[in-house]
C-alpha cells in the first residue's frame, strides 16, 4: 500500500482494526493444556495476522458514526470475521477451490491436515456466535438476537454459503451477468452488507434507517468483487495474496469475461461513486467509509 493510494485516515482506521482484531482473537482463543490444543493453534493460525480487516472495519466504523462503544464493536467484529475466516478455510480445502496459499502463507489444511482445518472453521462457526450471545457484547438482548439473526442469514444458504455453491455450479454452467451479479451479492456482498448492518444494530439505528448504509455496503461489495476479477485477470500474485488466473482456467464466467476488462473497470468506478453517494446524509464521521470505498477499486495498483 503504496503514499498516496489510501488517504492517511483509512490507512490510520485499517492499521487500528488489525491491532484490535488481533488483540481480541489472542485474549479469546487461549490455547487450552490438553488435545485440543492442535485445534486452537490451527484457529489461531488462521484468525491472527491474516487479511484486511474489511469486515470489522465497516462495522466498527459504521458503529462509532452512532456512538457505539469500541469494545462491543470489536467483539462483534471479531464474530463475523470468524466467519469469514471458517469460509476461507473451508473453501482453500481440495475438495473445494484446493488452494494452497492464503494471504501470502500455506493454507491450513496445507499448515496443519485437511480434518483439523474442518474442525477450526467449523469451530470458528461457533465461535462467532457465541461473541454475538454474550452479555459483553450487547447488555440489550433484542441488540443480540438481532445481531445473532443478522450475521446467520449472510453466512448461510441466503447469503455466503448460497453464494459458495452457485459459485462451484459456475464451473460448469454458463452463467450471465444478471446470475454472476446474483452470486457475488451473496458469496461476497452478503458479510459485507451484515458488517455495516451490524454496526447500525449496535448503534440502535431502527430497521428504515438503515436501508443508506445497505445500498452503500451493496455497491462497495460488487465494486470489491470486480476490481478482484481484475485482480485474477490480470494475474499478479503478489497484490492477490493467493493463487490468481483460475478463474479463466475453471472456465467461469466473471464481471471480466462478461464485459471486458475496460468496462468492468469503469463499472466499479460508478458502483463506488454510487456507494459514496449513499452517505450524502452523513458529515465527516463517515470519511473512513467514503474512503475505503475508494480504496476498494484501487487495490490492484
Amino acid at each position: 500500500m503504496g503514499p498516496g493510494v489510501i488517504d492517511s485516515p483509512l490507512v490510520q482506521a485499517l492499521d487500528r482494526i488489525a491491532t484490535d482484531i488481533d488483540a481480541a482473537f489472542d485474549a479469546l482463543l487461549p490455547v487450552p493444556d490438553d488435545a485440543r490444543a492442535r485445534l486452537v493453534e490451527a484457529m489461531r493460525y488462521a484468525a491472527i495476522g491474516g487479511g484486511k480487516r474489511l469486515r470489522p472495519l465497516l462495522l466498527a466504523t459504521t458503529a462509532e458514526m452512532y456512538g457505539v462503544d469500541r469494545g462491543a464493536a470489536i467483539r462483534a467484529g471479531v464474530a463475523i470475521e470468524a466467519i469469514h475466516v471458517y469460509s476461507l478455510i473451508h473453501d482453500d480445502l481440495p475438495c473445494m477451490d484446493d488452494d494452497a496459499l492464503r494471504h501470502g502463507k500455506p493454507t491450513l489444511h496445507v499448515a496443519f491436515d485437511e480434518a483439523t482445518a474442518v474442525l477450526a472453521g467449523d469451530s470458528l462457526h461457533a465461535f462467532a456466535f457465541e461473541m454475538l450471545a454474550e452479555p459483553a457484547t450487547s447488555a440489550d438482548p433484542f441488540v443480540r438476537i438481532e445481531l445473532v439473526q443478522t450475521l446467520g442469514a449472510a453466512s448461510g444458504f441466503r447469503g455466503m454459503a448460497g453464494g459458495q455453491m452457485m459459485d462451484l455450479v459456475a464451473e460448469t454452467s454458463e452463467f450471465d451477468l444478471q446470475t454472476v451479479t446474483r452470486l457475488q451479492q451473496l458469496k461476497t456482498g452478503a458479510l459485507l452488507g451484515a458488517a455495516v448492518e451490524m454496526g447500525a444494530i449496535l448503534g440502535r439505528v431502527p430497521v428504515e434507517g438503515r436501508a443508506h448504509l445497505r445500498g452503500f455496503a451493496r455497491d462497495i461489495g460488487l465494486a470489491f468483487q470486480i476490481t478482484d476479477d481484475l485482480i485474477d485477470h490480470e494475474g499478479d500474485a503478489a497484490v492477490a495474496g493467493k493463487a490468481v488466473g483460475k478463474d479463466a482456467v475453471a472456465g467461469k464466467e466473471t464481471f471480466v469475461s462478461l464485459l471486458g476488462a475496460e468496462r468492468a473497470r469503469t463499472q466499479a468506478q460508478v458502483l463506488v461513486d454510487q456507494a459514496v453517494a449513499h452517505l450524502a446524509q452523513h458529515g465527516r464521521e463517515a470519511d473512513v467509509l467514503r474512503a475505503l470505498a475508494r480504496y476498494i477499486i484501487e487495490r490492484d495498483h
